[in-house]
């Protein structure tokens, strides 16, 4: 599966430490490479912004899957990321 990021999404990584950021790209290439990425996924209940999300230590990343691709819509702590 492919992943892309919206320029939004594209951005709050930029922001974010380094260390965190190869954090978020290794784990989003691991799952990239699984048969099904989405049984590592939660599906959201309220998805204004996104159906499902990503869990990667305290951050979180909400996305979409759309022909076969995932589009990576918001990257934000757990805490500030719902709101």
């Amino acid at each position: 599966m492919k992943i892309f990021y919206t320029q939004k999404a594209a951005k709050q990584l930029r922001d974010l430490p380094r260390l965190i950021q190869k954090r978020i790209v290794l784990k989003m290439c691991f799952y990239a490479k699984q048969e099904n990425p989405l049984k590592f996924a939660k599906h959201l209940t309220d998805y204004r912004e996104g159906e499902f999300r990503f869990r990667i230590g305290i951050y979180r990343l909400i996305f979409d899957v759309k022909r076969g691709a995932i589009y990576i819509l918001k990257i934000d702590k757990r805490d500030s990321i719902y709101n």
